[in-house]
């Protein structure tokens, strides 16, 4: 395969465009100019030190975790060579790091962080040389450069397990920590590529580039994932840095992995990365960048309509104060920290809806640095409305103006495969400028608690049967609308156990007024909970008798449990941990158990109240009303017969509404 003209080095973070707008940034724009001083004070000080690569490669990030409490740990002072303090967030012990058990390596962790800022400080002083012409920055780069070149080789192939086999890494241990390395080890090569001897660059194209390409990432074979968009630029990358064209090809135009696969499969038609969860959204598109610029540096167009997408989807999805929910492998993303990457997605696509979240950021920072356009027309406002979006499966219902508004999300689509949790018709909820009953998201997945609690059935707002996890599936919005000035979503859960059909309705009475009505069916009795999550602590509960939890996922999480009986009706008040009350009104159509407990926040040390309504049954309809202003909703059924439950709502002005569930009929649901 005969190589393509490329332009003249550097082409891959900046062309020599690019290198000269940089110029004129720093030259006219305070903000730029404030980065830039900081850049080159980092950098007069690692040209005083004398580089020291660490002795190996690093170990897994997931595995830096509190075994016990699931936070992330915090590297304290420096011990020994290469050894550290590692210290538990929540209660201060100090952990002793175990080379010998990849789970307890926590040495091992901090050597990743600092290969990767080696690789980073290759880019940046390749960034200073191009604008300053200033030789100690390219060849201070060099010699780290050089140094990982005589070495690499030497670095044993290891897992996160510690094993040496396909799918690890040297410098890390997964093919995915070795492309997030190598990437910018590639861009500060490039950038420093027109005054390197031939046999330099021999040096590092042999005993570097190629290797880490040809003999850790290609080999080691994935279809649409994030993680493969990792590997796909930095194999991009290397095949436009050294001219490599079956490099290119690979990367771009590969019909199973390559960059057009996985932005036409893992796309969807809503914008989201089709593994459901934000943080690998924002992940997925940290790897998308690179290859984007480098590839457009190089005559290559790959900013396209599904790349727009994924930029503008987190606007579609946020809650009013511009953060994301935690749904799936995710945290809860700030949409606010990500700001730095829409400098460059304002550059490329122009879109306004970007603004409102540039002019609240501070733009001293690397993206604007290097991508920012120097002014920014003034923003729009944001209106937040109801919308419903079948390809990513998650309709949400709001009302109200600014970061007060009350929001709704339910969650019923795509499992989301390997980051998927088994939570479906979750839903979180948001009002008075927070969050109220919300996803726990994850831990670390090093962590016995990630799995024995975070992915858990149990963990979520939906609907647990015979203290099992639900089945990875996917659900089906039934129905979506507004009437009489309320917003609705009806879903079914899909074959989340073998015998059970679980519909979910949600309504958006007003910003201070929801309602869940729930639908249960199954051909034979099952024990049945009905669990909801809430932030902040108990005012009022009826009185009940210590309940102690199966020792099973999730439940044996539970601590302060207590249980009572509740015939018909129950109501709950909450104090919320920003301030103000919120009313449970509860309406079951018939007997059933209720639980209160204590479940977990962000991590173990954070506990979260828990409320479960149990009932042994074949059927069960149940309602709750959410007064979110401290003002109760009163619950009363009409009917509830086998294929309808009609429920009186009567509002704290007054107002009587009607909303009845025909869970098999159509219309499916009422409102009146």
């Amino acid at each position: 395969m005969s190589n393509r003209p490329l332009p003249p080095h550097p082409r891959l973070l900046f062309d020599q465009q690019g290198i000269s707008a940089l110029k004129e940034r720093i030259e006219r724009c305070e903000w730029a100019k404030k980065r830039w001083r900081t850049l080159l004070h980092h950098a007069e000080e690692w040209l005083k030190e004398a580089v020291a690569l660490p002795p190996r490669g690093g170990n897994w990030y997931h595995y830096y975790a509190c075994p016990e409490h699931g936070s992330a740990l915090r590297t304290g002072k420096r011990i020994g060579e290469w050894q550290w303090e590692h210290i538990c967030p929540v209660d201060n012990k100090r952990l002793r790091s175990d080379p010998t058990r990849p789970e307890q390596d926590y040495d091992g962790c901090v050597l990743m962080t600092v290969h990767g800022q080696m690789a980073n400080r290759v880019r940046d002083l390749g960034i200073l040389y191009q604008v300053t012409g200033d030789r100690r920055y390219a060849d201070k780069a060099l010699e780290i450069a050089c140094l990982y070149a005589e070495r690499y080789a030497a670095y044993p192939l290891h897992t996160i397990r510690g094993e040496a086999r396909i799918g690890g890494g040297k410098v890390g241990p997964q093919t995915l920590d070795e492309a997030v390395w190598l990437i910018p080890m590639a861009q500060g090569a490039d950038l420093i590529w027109q005054v390197l001897s031939e046999s330099e660059r021999n040096l590092l194209t042999q005993k570097l580039f190629q290797p880490a390409v040809r003999e850790v990432i290609l080999p080691h074979q994935m279809g649409v994932h994030n993680i493969q968009c990792w590997k796909d630029s930095a194999v991009g990358l290397v095949g436009l840095l050294t001219g490599d064209e079956e490099l290119i090809q690979q990367a771009i135009y590969n019909s199973q992995r390559g960059y057009w696969t996985q932005m036409r499969q893992g796309v969807t038609a809503d914008g989201m990365w089709w593994e459901g969860a934000w943080s690998y959204h924002f992940y997925t598109l940290s790897s998308l960048w690179p290859l984007t610029e480098a590839a457009r540096h190089c005559g290559i167009n790959l900013y396209g309509e599904e790349l727009l997408r994924m930029f503008d989807a987190p606007f579609r999805f946020m809650m009013p104060n511009f953060r994301l929910p935690a749904f799936n492998d995710s945290t809860e993303v700030n949409l606010r920290s990500q700001a730095p990457a829409y400098e460059l997605a304002y550059a490329r696509y122009k879109n306004p809806l970007y603004l409102v979240l540039l002019a609240s950021a501070n733009r001293e920072n690397d993206y604007a640095l290097w991508f920012g356009e120097e002014s920014l027309p003034k923003p729009r406002s944001i209106t937040w409305h109801s919308a419903n979006y079948p390809a990513s499966g998650y309709a949400i219902l709001a009302k109200g103006r600014g970061e007060k508004a009350t929001w709704l999300c339910l969650k019923y689509g795509p499992h989301g495969s390997g980051h998927g949790h088994p939570d479906k018709l979750h839903f979180e909820l948001y009002s008075e400028g927070a969050s109220l009953s919300t996803d726990p998201g994850m831990a670390r997945y090093g962590v016995p608690i990630h799995g024995g609690w975070y992915r858990t059935t149990l963990a979520h707002n939906t609907l647990v049967v015979d203290e099992t996890d639900q089945q990875a599936t996917e659900g089906k919005c039934l129905a979506y609308g507004q009437a009489k000035g309320a917003d609705y979503v009806v879903a079914e859960a899909g074959a989340i156990y073998s015998d059970v059909r679980f519909v979910r309705a949600l309504v958006l009475l007003s910003e201070e007024a929801v309602v869940v009505l729930d639908d249960v069916q199954c051909r034979q009795s099952h024990r049945l909970d009905s669990v909801m999550h809430l932030l902040g602590e108990w005012m009022e509960k009826p009185a009940g008798k210590g309940w102690t939890p199966p020792d099973k996922p999730g439940y044996r999480y539970l601590t302060e449990a207590v249980s009572g009986r509740m015939d018909e009706g129950l109501q709950l008040v909450l104090k919320r941990d920003t301030g103000g009350l919120v009313v449970l009104s509860l309406l079951s159509d018939g007997a059933c158990e209720w639980i209160t407990a204590l479940g977990i926040g962000q991590n173990a040390g954070q506990r979260v109240p828990a409320l479960i309504l149990r009932r042994r049954a074949k059927a069960w309809r149940l309602a709750w009303g959410i007064g979110l202003r401290g003002k109760p909703l009163t619950l009363a059924w009409l009917t509830s017969a086998p294929d309808a439950s009609a429920l009186q709502v009567t509002l704290p002005n007054g107002t009587v509404r009607r909303i009845t569930l025909q869970p098999t009929g159509t219309p499916v649901l009422t409102i009146s």
